[in-house]
């Protein structure tokens, strides 16, 4: 074992010294005299308590709770209360302190806070979902006090931080949680500054390839992009300057997630991302005059530059349910580039930056009734008791939705709804009796039915009957989280009573097979019958849909149901995946030790050799190989993060891969002989199939071949870009 010499522990003990007075530095202005004793007595807890803690890096645990009160005070604007919680935030987690500890020195409120941060503790099988509940625990304290989530993703952002000492595993399992919710409940707080970083180190972990290639191609391009900027931004300040504004204008660098998105989702490259290029204009103004100044200023770059119409965005007139306020525009500046262009004032940018913080502070002018609202509505969501953890996780993601549109009543009251909702989403928005009795709705003025997407600036009036009750297609086509927990809750109070029925049934089929009615063997047979939920499950049995003839297939082993075989192979050993996610072991694809786990490739992403790749415990199939940027992997993460398995391949056996890639260029003469030339002749790989559509003088082929490994598809790839004529060649995710 180590010893650590005297002068690193005072090394040490300076350090902890700084950062504890970069926290005070931060509260300098925001705290009573009694307030600052009950910091110095948090910090003191704290470094006693995590004394004998070191973090993966190998630095004193206690510099993580000192950075997480930094953010809370520096980026998130919190103050004292916060600052004393984000200190103690894991001690009654990882140390002896207890929360009657905590309220007996620092109050009710800190204690209640304190609690909502720790983790469930429990034993958790394959069959639930700990991060879903710990979420779920986590927001039952945010009905009380925001604080509770703004700390949470604090610690989360420090934690992101700091990640390159962790396992891969838990690497992968943190940033896909991160991307899955505490980088949209960032975006749906209002910090935006810190819901871009999130996404960026959720990126740099789950796609690093793609993240280290963006990131390279920013830095070789800063120069020339900064040099651009200036050119562009010389006559707006001289203009602004002249008019007698007080401002500040600088260029801001788009984040690497939302650079590679739009590569991804719009199929352009690096270079033709449409606002690489992005400038802020901050205006010192007071209140009373702000909209009217950021118009003149807007009449000032548009006069200068062209506007795109088709790319202005007004969240001044109508702010977002956040909070949201900026004027943005793209314009066509110098060289035929866009640049995006944001105009706020300095009040609105802190509320952008400091989100629901500032709201508190600039109380009389902001717009947070809406965020209220939305406090409203988790909390009438958390209030059923029945609610299941992970259906709660995923209603609750609806709730983070980045994009939003403004619809009228018949009266002209402007809602705030989310993009893609429909007509009876907004009828559940006016009143839940509303949304139970709807039939139809005019949407400005012509009779449209439920399942219509509502447009920005419809005038929507809403039809009802007494006699029309919620029924389970509505379901299919309902976006927010609102309407869909009202129309389970309603659905569920019918079902309940068929449900009953149906338990009683299955408890009295497992009993003749000597089994017991247990969690784990109900959610065995929930997957077997591809039911959601176990109220699904005896619903269905309830109603004679599922009549349990196949149990007689099932084994029985002390009570527990094993599941048939799909083929002749022996049963999934469940006990040995377990162990296997639990040990941190490594499974290696294609090892000739590992022949009796059952794994398979996924069909989702279809992984070959040469993929990042993780392995994922399925209940009836063994583990699923799927590639860490597989569009599922987030989810499965965030949800499951404990039936992940570590995954390497190994190159023992020379096995073919089918995978898909897409061409599009310029039609040409002999095209599809040129590109089977390329495969098949220079190559000599296997081809399955090739289709090519031509329109216009564009082609857009898709080639599905079989390959060794990336390194084999790599080589393809580039030698189908050479070809004269083709614009891009970008690997297809399924085949």
């Amino acid at each position: 074992m180590e010893t650590t010499s005297p002068i690193d522990l005072q090394k040490e003990r300076k350090l902890i010294l700084k950062e504890y007075r970069n926290l005070l530095r931060g509260l300098r202005n925001n705290m009573t005299a009694a307030e600052r004793k009950q910091i110095r007595l948090a910090f003191e807890m704290a470094v006693d308590a995590h004394k004998e803690m070191r973090r993966k890096s190998g630095e004193p645990y206690i510099i993580h709770p000192l950075r997480v009160a930094q953010i809370v005070v520096n980026e998130m604007g919190l103050g004292a209360t916060a600052a004393i919680c984000a200190l103690l935030h894991d001690v009654v987690e990882d140390t002896e302190l207890t929360l009657d500890d905590i309220k007996r020195e620092f109050g009710i409120k800190v204690m209640k806070i304190i609690d909502g941060l720790t983790k469930v503790s429990g034993v958790f099988d394959l069959t639930s979902s700990i991060q879903a509940e710990n979420f779920k625990k986590l927001l039952l304290t945010l009905a009380d006090d925001v604080r509770v989530i703004l700390i949470k993703i604090a610690d989360r952002l420090h934690n992101m931080r700091t990640m390159d000492s962790m396992p891969r595993k838990k690497q992968l399992k943190i940033a896909s949680e991160t991307l899955y919710l505490y980088a949209p409940l960032a975006h749906r707080l209002g910090f935006y500054a810190i819901k871009s970083e999130l996404e960026d180190l959720g990126m740099k972990y789950t796609e690093s390839e793609a993240y280290k290639d963006i990131a390279k191609r920013l830095a070789e391009t800063k120069r020339e992009r900064s040099r651009y900027m200036n050119e562009f931004m010389k006559p707006i300040r001289e203009r602004l300057e002249k008019d007698g504004f007080h401002f500040e204008m600088y260029g801001r660098p788009k984040s690497i997630y939302s650079i590679y998105n739009k590569i991804k989702n719009k199929g352009v490259s690096f270079d033709e991302v449409y606002d690489l290029f992005a400038i802020r204009v901050i205006i010192d103004t007071p209140f009373d005059h702000e909209k009217a100044d950021c118009w003149r200023v807007y009449s000032t770059v548009t006069e200068l530059y062209h506007p795109n119409p088709d790319r202005l965005r007004d969240w001044i007139s109508s702010p977002k349910s956040n909070g949201y306020e900026s004027l943005h525009t793209t314009v066509m500046g110098p060289k035929g580039r866009w640049v995006e262009v944001q105009i706020r004032t300095k009040r609105m940018d802190e509320i952008a930056e400091k989100g629901f913080a500032a709201h508190w502070k600039y109380k009389e002018g902001s717009n947070d009734k809406a965020l209220d609202t939305w406090l409203r509505e988790i909390r009438e969501l958390l209030r059923n008791p029945e609610f299941n953890a992970l259906e709660f996780m995923d209603d609750f993601r609806l709730n983070l939705f980045n994009k939003e549109i403004y619809v009228f009543t018949p009266k002209g009251e402007l809602k705030i709804i989310p993009q893609g909702a429909t007509a009876l989403d907004f009828a559940f928005e006016i009143h839940t009796a509303v949304g139970y009795h709807c039939i139809g709705a005019k949407v400005n003025h012509r009779l449209v039915p439920l399942s219509h997407r509502l447009s920005n600036g419809d005038q929507v009036e809403i039809i009802t009957s007494k006699k029309q009750k919620p029924n389970e297609d509505w379901l299919n086509f309902l976006v927010t989280s609102r309407a869909r927990s009202k129309v389970k809750n309603a659905l569920k109070e019918e079902k309940r009573a068929i449900a009953a029925e149906g338990r009683i049934i299955l408890e009295k089929k497992l009993k003749s097979h000597k089994a017991e009615l247990f969690d784990r063997n109900l959610q065995l047979l929930m997957e077997f019958y591809h039911q959601p939920t176990s109220l699904e499950l005896c619903y269905r049995i309830g109603t004679k849909d599922i009549a349990l003839k196949e149990l007689k297939d099932f084994g029985v082993d002390q009570g527990k149901l094993i599941p048939p075989s799909k083929d002749k192979q022996k049963p999934v050993d469940l006990a040995k995946l377990e162990k296997l996610a639990t040990s941190n072991a490594e499974l290696l694809i294609f090892d000739n030790a590992l022949d009796d786990i059952k794994y398979s490739l996924a069909k989702c992403c279809n992984p070959i050799v040469g993929d990042d790749v993780f392995g994922f415990i399925t209940i009836n199939e063994g583990i699923k190989i799927h590639k860490t940027s597989c569009p599922n992997a987030t989810e499965m993460m965030s949800k499951y993060g404990y039936r992940i398995v570590r995954t390497r391949w190994t190159q023992h056996k020379d096995i073919a891969f089918l995978t898909g890639v897409k061409v599009t260029g310029l039609d040409d003469v002999g095209l599809v002989n040129k590109v089977t030339n390329i495969i098949s002749g220079e190559m000599r790989l296997n081809m399955q199939s090739l289709l090519m559509d031509a329109k216009d003088g564009v082609f857009e082929g898709t080639i599905k071949v079989f390959v060794k490994n990336t390194d084999e598809l790599d080589k393809l790839m580039n030698k189908l870009r050479t070809m004269k004529g083709v614009i891009s060649v970008t690997r297809l995710e399924t085949t």
